[in-house]
Parts: C-alpha cells; structure tokens; sequence
C-alpha cells in the first residue's frame, strides 16, 4: 500500500494549510451564551506559536505530557496545536472525571503541566508543586492558583519556527474510560493523526468548501479523528459548540453552516425526543455520521425528520480511524456498521484466532501497523498492549458477524458484554434489540448478574417512550413470543434515564450496581 503518510506531522500539516488558506476561517468556536470566537488559519497559527513559546519557557520540552481539562473551545484546540507542534504530548481528560481520577491520570502519565479553567482548578491544587505550571482558560480575574492562558500567550512572541519532529513521535495520550479496572493511555503519534486526516477526508467526502461540526467532548477521539484532522487535511473549516444541545443542535448547524455533523446514538435519541421543529429540517447538512446501534424506526424518523442522510461507521480508540463504515454514496445498510474502509483491512475470528465463516459471530480484529495506521501501544502497560496487539492484527473485543451476500458487517456485542447463560452464550444487544420492537420502548439496556446455578442470569433496563406506561411483566411476554426461552430476561426495571459517559454511552457497569442495591424484584 501507498505510504500517505511520509514523515509529516500535525506542525508541518497546519503550515502547510495556513500558506494555502492564510485568510480562510478555520474554526468557529460557539459558547453556551451563543457567543462566537472565529480565527483564520493564520490567526489560529499565530497563536499556536504564541503558546508554544510560552510551553518552551515553562520548561515543556520533546516527550513531555501536558495535560488538557477543558470543555470544548478554542483554547483546546490551540493548546493540542501548540504541545503536539514542539514535540510535547497532548493529555486531553474528561471534565467530568473526579478529583480521585484526575490524580490517577496526573500520576500514570507523568503530567509536567495542565491547562484547565477557573471551575476544575480545585483538582489540581494540590499538584502544583510537582507541576511546571498551570494555566487557566477563560480565567477571570486575579488567580489564587495558576496563571491566565491568555495572558501567557499574548507576553510571548511567536515561535520561529517549529521545532524538527518525526511523524513516529507520540502526539497524545487518549485515556479510555475504564469499568473495572483503571483507564488505559491509548499512544498516539503524528503519523496516526496524519493517516486518519488522509482516510477520513477521503471517506466523508470532504473538501475545502466543507465545515464540519463538532458537538460531542473533543477530549475523546470522536472529534479529534473523524472531524478536525480530516478539515484541517484538505483545508476545510471547523465549528465547535461548547456542548451538545439536543434542542439547539440544528439551529446550531444552519447558524454556523455546517456541512457535515458526527453524533452518536444517544445524542441522536435526544433529539427525536425533543419537540420536533419543522424549521430545523432547513439546514445545510449534507452527512450525519453516527456510532453506536439505533432502530430503523428512530433512522427512518431522523432522517424524514431532518432531511439529513446518516451514516453509521464503526471505530474505537485504539483503531484510531474508521476501520468500518457504510458507503457515502450509494446504498447503505445503517443498521449495520458497514463495510471495510479505505486502508483497512478487518476480519473476524474466534477464540483461538481463526477466522469464521460469513454469518458466524466472531471478534473484530483490524490490521495495521502500531504507530502508523493503529495506535502504537498502551502508555506503561505491556501486558494490555500484548493481548490487543498481535501478530499485526489489534482485538477489539467485539463481537460481530458478517452478511455473506452483501459484505456488511453486523455489530453484535462487547466480548465482555455477551452474557453467559447455562452454557449458552446470549448478546445483551439481541435481546436489546426485541425489547426496543415493543411499541413503548424508546430505549433498553440489558445486563448479565452471577448466578450460583445458571451461571448469569439476565434483566433487562427500559426508558418508555412518553404516553406509555406499560408493565414489565408485559415486556417479559413480549420477549417469550420473540426469543429462545434462555434469552429472556428475568426481569425488567423501568427507569427515566441511563448512567451514561460524556458521549452517551450507556454504563452497564452502574445500571449493575443499581441492580445490586435494588436486589432483585
């Protein structure tokens, strides 16, 4: 295969767009208050270098770790810019992550500095010893702890010129979140950011007339790989929203004139829950793509609704881009997670690595080479990144199977999340996708609990959609009709709401410690 990558790194490709497009707008940044920050390449470049300047004086040097803990802005995306273009390490950690995981993250990475606000700076505090500095975005006012980001910026002048860097050199440091044990750093390096600017533009379609919008956290890979760094590749735009508004997102794209959006599937729920306003289908989107499993009833809707087309696309941290997706043009199956992208190469295998007839369940594995095409390893941890890494092929851990006839692949669950049932194995989603048929329920989350006979036995979690107040045991029927008796559910609890994560990811692991606390009804 062609190397596209070559020895370019996030620096040289920011120069490289900034002689093209010095006066074009790169990125609108819009706050809670609707308030607009916009700066041009050059713009944006000047301050990149402003604050590379001012890392260097702070004693932030090749290889060391600064950490970001701020919401989405303009401030992050020059700080990422900045650290990655001297040689440091991005750290960006989730906002919500308490004073207790922030030490762990702070510790495990080896942070020199951080770049937080005013509201998270209590985290921090009593690290500052240990830290080479700490600036505050948007800070306001005289400082009891760290310095104003923006006045470090404007006191120094603008680096000359970026320093040499190697596209194998680490960029960043993604932690996944972690449900049982402590999160993995997820290693990074330019030449994966490069590759997945190069595959995704290609993928989306994208040109320089194209404005991407980005909606969910940018501290996870979501904004950073299928959004930023494929605009930046081909010259593009970018908005940001401080943070999702189901309400106000598609006012948000006709305001910003977006082309192109990435949600996930419970942003997507949402939205349709909200009250529908016809104004919001005049908007300029021309793809939506979207993660995680929505019926085709919530598809259909969304995209009457909208007048926007989705589609779903398949990727994790570590995969680093799109391993796969359905097609831009020309049919799509979105209830799939499509087909083999650009540069990929994905096969599914069982327990001892085979690969398993079409129409058969087995792990997803994608090849790729660590550092360039996936990610180079887990920061300090051999032993995760032997069992993921192997013999050229990274283990996802979930679970699918392949359409003999058509090539798409089918998303059946996290290896940990299939649910072993008197020697049966059952996958939360199959049983999660009957109970979303019933006409009342909008959402269902399913779980497996130890069992002294049965091994796990299963209960299932149900939002209703509004006007419905059916029973449980109604649900229960529902699925006796529709699934081998071991997969039914023992129990189903209605609730208003799931525990989620900072991108709508549904945590089983809480809805497990509910089910404990409860006992079981």
């Amino acid at each position: 295969m062609t190397d596209i990558i070559g020895n370019r790194t996030i620096p040289k490709l920011l120069e490289e767009m900034t002689a093209l497009f010095p006066k074009k707008t790169f990125i609108v940044f819009e706050d809670k208050d609707e308030q607009t920050l916009s700066h041009t390449y050059e713009e944006f470049c000047g301050q990149v270098r402003r604050l590379a300047s001012a890392l260097h004086a702070y004693g932030i040097k090749k290889g060391d770790k600064v950490l970001l803990h701020l919401p989405n802005s303009m401030d992050f995306m020059i700080s990422w810019f900045a650290i990655t273009s001297i040689g440091a390490v991005m750290v960006p950690t989730n906002i919500l992550s308490t004073a207790d995981e922030i030490a762990y993250l702070l510790e495990h990475s080896e942070t020199r500095l951080v770049i937080t606000e005013d509201e998270y700076v209590e985290k921090f505090t009593s690290f500052q010893a240990q830290l080479n500095g700490l600036f505050l975005s948007r800070s306001k006012g005289s400082q009891a702890y760290g310095v104003s980001l923006d006045e470090v910026i404007m006191q120094h002048e603008p680096i000359k010129a970026f320093p040499e860097l190697s596209s194998n050199d680490l960029a960043a440091i993604l932690y996944t979140s972690g449900t049982t044990s402590k999160p993995k750093g997820v290693l990074i390096t330019h030449a994966n950011y490069v590759f997945v600017g190069e595959i995704m533009s290609r993928s989306l379609r994208l040109s320089p007339e194209d404005r991407v919008m980005i909606v969910l956290p940018i501290f996870h890979g979501n904004g950073q790989y299928y959004l930023s760094m494929p605009a930046l590749t081909v010259g593009a735009s970018i908005a940001i929203t401080e943070s999702f508004s189901a309400s106000r997102y598609f006012k948000q794209a006709r305001r910003l004139e977006a082309t192109v959006g990435s949600l996930f599937a419970a942003p997507i729920k949402m939205i349709l829950k909200k009250e529908y306003d016809s104004d919001d289908a005049k908007n300029n989107l021309r793809l939506i793509v979207f993660a995680q499993s929505v019926t085709s009833e919530q598809l259909q809707t969304f995209e009457e609704r909208y007048q926007v087309p989705l589609c779903q696309l398949y990727g994790m941290t570590e995969t680093v881009g799109t391993p796969l997706i359905n097609p831009i043009n020309g049919n799509r199956d979105n209830l799939s997670i499509g087909r083999p992208n650009i540069a990929y190469n994905v096969k599914l295998v069982d327990e001892n690595g085979c690969e398993v007839e079409d129409g058969e369940e087995g792990q997803i594995v994608v090849s790729g080479i660590p550092g360039r095409t996936i990610m180079k390893g887990y920061f300090n941890n051999e032993t995760a990144t032997n069992e993921t890494l192997r013999h050229g092929w990274l283990y996802t851990g979930d679970m699918a199977r392949k359409d003999p006839d058509k090539d798409f692949f089918y998303f059946v669950d996290r290896k940990k999340d299939m649910i072993k049932r008197a020697g049966e194995n059952v996958a939360a989603s199959e049983v999660e996708s009957v109970l979303n048929q019933h006409q009342s329920v909008f959402e269902s989350a399913v779980i497996g609990m130890p069992d002294e006979m049965r091994d796990e036995s299963i209960h299932a979690f149900v939002i209703l959609k509004d006007g419905y107040d059916t029973l449980p045991q109604e649900l229960i029927d529902f699925c006796t009709n529709k699934l081998a008796k071991f997969k039914v559910p023992e129990s189903v609890q209605i609730l208003s709401e799931f525990p989620r994560t900072s991108v709508g990811k549904i945590q089983k692991h809480l809805l497990k410690n509910y089910f404990l606390e409860k006992g079981r009804k």
